[in-house]
């Protein structure tokens, strides 16, 4: 026989599933919009896990990259459902707290944003580092997540660890209210579901709702790759059987470069920043970013003068051939060539990839070879490595399409679906955590008037 969870003396009841970054967001947005108009409503996080916010602890190294302070809807997968959510939670926050809207801005600070003064208004200090990257000031995680949860107890928020639930039933009519099914053979009753954990599953608990749906795959990681090339002078097809393993000799190495993403010859996507060659591949943060497309088979384009467009390479290897061979004459080789530019295990690849040895004397008729080498070193992508532990997001989840700029699901009132669970993803750089902050925020003040 099923049992009931008790209404708390006939209180409505708000249920968030999922205690990460956009549950812990909407349940104490809730808590914080119920206190605030009296109201007899129950706000519980349901979570599966033994505790709440684990996947806050994860990001950013364990420092949280919390937010960016230029968030563009631009950088987001389906960038016009985020520009309208974003918008309306800009529209309607400051509303709904007169208090916070009536402060005195002070000189010198970013205009209002309804995420950030959520945050700071628990107290939480953010700073600011390179690309717009938002920390706290004291590059802790945990931080973060002892703000979040210390709200949410001053609100009376619930939480329900080891808190499994297999199903979300909508209200038989209108005026119902949702049936919650959980793993332990139990039922939750709420008039208003949040639904806040990411993947496949948040499908499986809203099997019966008719939306489109993106199956998730995991993104942000390091990609497994090989180099495209096989060895050096004299070895170029060869019939070895063992070509030299490049990237052996390259692992922990750091870079900084750009780096485009090609499929069949066309460029699919570009970033700049850092790349850390590994044995299995390369990761760092550019890689993460192109991640969120790279398929088997594209290819990974690494640039080492990125400042150089590639019709001027050429010339300015010809002028670096001059300049060096006034110093060394005859004597300059490769290596000297590379050297003060690429560290020595990078200065073996980039020969090897223009089919020469570092030790091999440097002609002027070298310098297009050194050109192209510089500005294309490639390695063929072989997928995403290590998805269950080294990707930071999942894209994919519901399609937008079928959900207001609130979240709301259109074809059941008082449904909210956030944060990875819905078909919104973004780079590195904290865009993907305000995004779940946003969305929770949103969720719960529609959640909140839809229970009221």
């Amino acid at each position: 026989m099923l049992s009931v969870c008790p209404y708390n003396g006939g209180m409505k009841q708000i249920a968030v599933i999922g205690g990460g970054a956009a549950g812990l967001a909407a349940a104490v947005r809730a808590g914080q919009m119920v206190r605030t108009a009296g109201a007899s409503v129950r706000v519980s996080v349901l979570e599966a896990d033994e505790r709440v916010g684990r996947s806050i602890l994860r990001t950013g190294n364990g420092r949280c990259n919390v937010s960016n302070a230029h968030v563009e809807p631009g950088v987001y997968c389906n960038a016009d459902f985020v520009e309208q959510a974003l918008r309306q939670l800009e529209e309607t926050y400051y509303v709904r707290d007169p208090a916070v809207a009536d402060e005195e801005q002070l000189p010198g600070l970013p205009a209002r944003n309804a995420v950030l003064d959520f945050l700071s208004g628990w107290g939480l200090v953010l700073h600011e580092e390179a690309e717009g990257r938002l920390y706290p000031v004291t590059n802790k995680a945990t931080t973060v997540l002892n703000v979040l949860r210390s709200a949410a107890a001053q609100l009376g928020v619930e939480e329900r660890v080891n808190c499994r639930v297999e199903s979300v039933e909508a209200p038989a009519h209108e005026g119902g209210v949702f049936t919650l099914r959980l793993a332990d053979g139990s039922f939750f009753r709420a008039q208003a579901v949040i639904v806040a954990c990411g993947g496949t599953v948040a499908r499986d608990l809203l099997q019966g709702a008719d939306v489109p749906f993106v199956n998730p795959q995991p993104v942000l990681g390091p990609l497994r790759a090989h180099m495209a090339f096989v060895g050096a002078a004299g070895e170029r097809g060869s019939r070895k059987k063992k070509p030299i393993d490049w990237l052996a000799g390259l692992n922990n190495i750091r870079i900084s470069c750009a780096v485009s993403l090609l499929r069949e010859g066309a460029e699919v996507a570009r970033q700049r920043g850092e790349v850390l060659f590994r044995k299995y591949g390369v990761s760092g943060i550019a890689v993460f970013n192109l991640s969120r497309f790279a398929q088997a088979g594209d290819m990974l384009s690494i640039d080492l003068l990125p400042d150089i467009p590639s019709q001027q390479a050429p010339l300015w290897a010809s002028r670096r051939h001059q300049l060096l061979h006034e110093r060394y004459g005859e004597a300059l080789t490769w290596e000297h060539i590379l050297q003060g530019l690429t560290v020595p295990a990078v200065t073996a690849v980039v020969c090897a990839a223009a089919g020469a040895r570092p030790e091999t004397k440097f002609a002027a008729d070298d310098a297009a070879a050194l050109a192209q080498a510089l500005k294309s070193i490639p390695l063929q992508v072989d997928g995403v490595y290590n998805k269950e532990y080294q990707c930071q997001v999942q894209r994919g989840g519901f399609g937008v399409d079928a959900f207001t700029p609130t979240c709301q699901l259109r074809t059941t009132p008082g449904l909210f679906v956030v944060g990875e669970a819905l078909d919104v993803d973004a780079p590195c750089g904290g865009y993907n955590l305000h995004w779940a902050w946003a969305s929770g925020l949103l969720a719960a003040q529609g959640a909140v008037d839809f229970a009221l």
